[in-house]
């Protein structure tokens, strides 16, 4: 048990290293000599775990929603508001988090591992909105599927911009006026007032979305792909 133990503690501090430098020099110029100094392991302990540069990047992209999680709501559009506004949130504060969200949008991943992490998180707004409307949440016209897609590209396009003008740090705010632009379109009046979308609401989620998430690592092992 001990020794399974120190097993993930060593592939969390990989992971974590992996998502820092990534995160920080994208994949191409991200090197495996820095991977190790931040992980503080050695390169055949690396290895053991992550035989190449490639398996740590899709180390790191396979635990894109298990570092950010949500707590169910009754009102599905809610629980949408909340994924956008916790990733958000973390997003500015978790290498992790970050690093998914670069690695995904690179050229040079995408090559190797296709879309797949962007497809996930379309998939599971569409599976959000999908429950929104058989609750009544939706207004008649809304195509689940289609809504999930442009609300996922708007969000990432808003993370792009507010990085690229802004180092993030106004990304909460960003992703509060996308979400107050874009509801409208869909939800009925009623659920509409109903929802809280506010950059208070974004640290409170955050704050706990990042303490489920480091029970979640430390509490199991860290998939590899």
């Amino acid at each position: 048990m001990a020794q399974q133990e120190r097993a993930i503690r060593t592939k969390l501090a990989i992971v974590t290293a992996a998502a820092s430098v990534f995160d920080e020099c994208g994949y191409e110029r991200a090197t495996i000599g820095e991977i190790l100094a931040r992980a503080g392991v050695t390169k055949g302990a690396l290895y053991f775990h992550f035989p190449s540069k490639a398996a740590l990047a899709e180390g790191v992209l396979s635990q894109q929603f298990s570092t950010v999680s949500v707590e169910p709501s009754a009102s599905k559009l809610q629980e949408l508001v909340d994924t956008g506004l916790t990733v958000a949130y973390r997003m500015r504060r978790d290498p992790l988090v970050s690093a998914v969200a670069r690695l995904s949008l690179e050229q040079d991943v995408r090559a190797q591992f296709g879309t797949e992490a962007i497809t996930q998180w379309i998939g599971a707004s569409a599976l959000l909105l999908e429950e929104a409307k058989k609750q009544g949440e939706l207004l008649p016209h809304v195509v689940p599927s289609e809504t999930a897609w442009l609300f996922s590209a708007s969000w990432t396009g808003v993370q792009v911009y507010s990085q690229i003008l802004a180092q993030r740090e106004d990304l909460e705010a960003r992703v509060v006026s996308l979400f107050g632009h874009l509801l409208p379109g869909i939800a009925v009046p009623a659920v509409l007032a109903s929802l809280e979308i506010t950059t208070a609401r974004a640290m409170e989620l955050g704050v706990r979305s990042e303490a489920r998430g480091r029970e979640a690592l430390a509490g199991e092992p860290v998939a590899a792909g």
